[in-house]
């Protein structure tokens, strides 16, 4: 995982190709919707593996069935090929 830096017209052109996920400030955004709490948990969890395996770690929340994920990239307070990366990943689940 590549932990470069991306300019604005970096960032415009690989969100253009993540139909799922929104450029919110400096972050990728997505909200997943499960039909339970269970569902939403064990999503979580394989989030969680993938984020450890990148050492890359969302914020994020849940509340009943809903998952809000949101990625950036703190030491650059924006947003980097890392996050898109990771929301690839994340896709595939």
């Amino acid at each position: 995982m590549s932990n470069e830096q991306l300019t604005d017209a970096e960032i415009g052109q690989q969100a253009a190709h993540l139909m799922t996920w929104e450029v919110q400030g400096q972050m990728l955004y997505r909200q997943f919707i499960f039909k339970d709490f269970i569902t939403a948990f064990e999503f979580m969890s394989k989030v969680a593996e993938l984020a450890e395996q990148a050492n890359h770690h969302p914020n994020w929340s849940n509340v009943y069935n809903k998952v809000d994920i949101a990625l950036t990239t703190h030491e650059f307070n924006s947003i980097s090929q890392r996050d898109f990366d990771l929301a690839k990943k994340i896709d595939q689940l």
